[in-house]
């Protein structure tokens, strides 16, 4: 197909290799079928051929040099014009734009990307916001996609189910993969527990476990530009070291990506301690590193003040969450006198034994613990003190914006689930505003953003 292409748009080896930026391998990639291009990559080579049309019309190829030598024509492919170096080749090369697609918002799209293990589409909302569009969602979880769909209504695709059953064929091309593969068969907690449970963890976990495979398969399929995976902080240290070496072996010596894994820490963003391992590859070489990963000032990160409901009036009342006039929150996040009675003597218990488990209770000038898909049990890991009774869970409009799916203050983000399904998805989820910073990170090495004058210059 791409070769087809090439020949009828009568562009050389070198024309491709030279506009797309591509190395000689990819090419021949691209022209056995190993590999296929990106949208973008074939509307680049379609507007390419379109404004050498118009500019022969000006007796001026651009991908041909020799009129400027000798004021005689060649056809595009000829010998003569394949025999000239690169330099002066590229010397005259123009840059032609990618055609631009459409987001869901109705702007141009900078960039595709694929949301593969999309939860309720806190990756997705990142890249959304700096100019990303998604054209493939797949999440299995029925109460996650009905999530999903609320809140990102008009999509032209159906979001896939479980991804085993997805062939590679049947997803769009794109340039960005992003991918927030199961955490818990590598998260303490879960390998804590499936170890009580003499249950195996990490990839011998055949259910969760091995979903990474899926990740890889879809990757070798595509090849696009670059992915962003995400998985807990344990995932680093997971088996001693060994399942992290054998994701980067993956990633690096079988697909031929070029990695960068960095853990980042939420509390300079949102008032949480959540620390979560982000994995950005890339195709073609670049200078993506994470070393100048520019991040807020952890000193003055919010507290939990910014994301709890105010109770004074000041904020419209949200049935189930809040209640009266002044909005005060519902007396069923309240835990009751026997539940509170069970997690101190629970805590104490541990204390005694020199253990660190019990409870997390904060208050306004607080900074929570990191908020879990277990939090609907007993919310024990973040409860909120109130005056002459026992504490609080957090209200799921609360864990919207604890997690940074609505700004402080804001109840834009449609929850259209039960309260148990509702904490679940939220302990599952990304830090929104953490992914918008890694998309805002990798997108200078995603989208050309020089003038043409820098880019005719860094060809020659």
């Amino acid at each position: 197909m791409f070769s087809e292409l090439r020949k009828n748009l009568e562009l050389s080896e070198a024309d491709v290799v030279d506009f797309l930026r591509i190395s000689v391998d990819r090419f021949k990639a691209y022209e056995s079928g190993a590999a296929t291009p990106t949208v973008q990559e074939v509307q680049s080579l379609r507007g390419a051929f379109s404004w050498r049309i118009k500019l022969r019309r000006l007796s001026l190829d651009p991908l041909d040099n020799s009129r400027l030598k000798s004021g005689r024509s060649n056809k595009p492919g000829s010998a003569k014009v394949r025999s000239e170096s690169s330099a002066q080749k590229n010397a005259i090369l123009l840059p032609f734009p990618p055609l631009a697609q459409s987001n869901r918002s109705g702007s141009e799209s900078r960039f595709s990307f694929i949301d593969l293990f999309a939860g309720i589409g806190g990756m997705r909302r990142g890249f959304e916001s700096v100019g990303g569009e998604c054209v493939f969602t797949c999440e299995w979880d029925r109460y996650s996609r009905k999530t999903y769909h609320e809140n990102f209504r008009g999509d032209a695709h159906e979001i896939a189910g479980d991804i085993r059953d997805v062939d590679g064929k049947d997803i769009p091309a794109h340039d960005v993969l992003l991918a927030g593969f199961p955490c818990q068969p590598f998260s303490i907690a879960g390998v804590s527990k499936k170890n009580a449970l003499n249950r195996p963890h990490g990839f011998d976990c055949e259910t969760q476990g091995t979903l990474f495979f899926e990740v890889e398969r879809i990757i070798a399929h595509h090849q696009p530009r670059a992915f962003l995976l995400e998985n807990v902080k344990n995932l680093v240290s997971h088996d001693s070291g060994r399942t992290f070496r054998i994701i980067r072996d993956t990633l690096e010596r079988k697909l031929a990506y070029k990695i960068s894994p960095h853990v980042i820490d939420a509390k300079p963003w949102v008032p949480q301690h959540r620390e979560r391992i982000f994995i950005v590859g890339f195709r073609d070489v670049t200078t993506f590193s994470f070393d100048n990963f520019r991040m807020p000032d952890r000193a003055k990160g919010p507290t939990l003040s910014t994301i709890l409901h105010p109770e004074d009036g000041s904020e419209a009342t949200e049935l189930p969450f809040t209640e009266g006039e002044r909005g005060r929150v519902s007396g069923r996040y309240t835990l009751t006198r026997h539940l509170w009675n069970y997690l101190q003597d629970y805590a104490e218990k541990h204390r005694a034994q020199g253990n660190g488990f019990g409870f997390g209770l904060v208050g306004p000038a607080d900074v929570s613990r990191t908020l879990s898909a277990r939090y609907f049990k007993d919310g024990s890991e973040i409860l909120v003190r109130q005056k002459g009774k026992p504490p609080r869970r957090l209200t799921p409009r609360e864990c919207a914006r604890l997690m940074g799916f609505d700004a402080p203050g804001k109840s834009e983000w449609k929850i259209p689930v039960s309260d148990t399904q509702a904490y679940r998805q939220f302990g599952n989820a990304v830090v929104v505003p953490v992914v918008e910073a890694v998309a805002r990170h990798m997108l200078p090495h995603l989208v050309e953003s020089e003038e043409p004058d820098q880019r005719m210059r860094a060809r020659a």
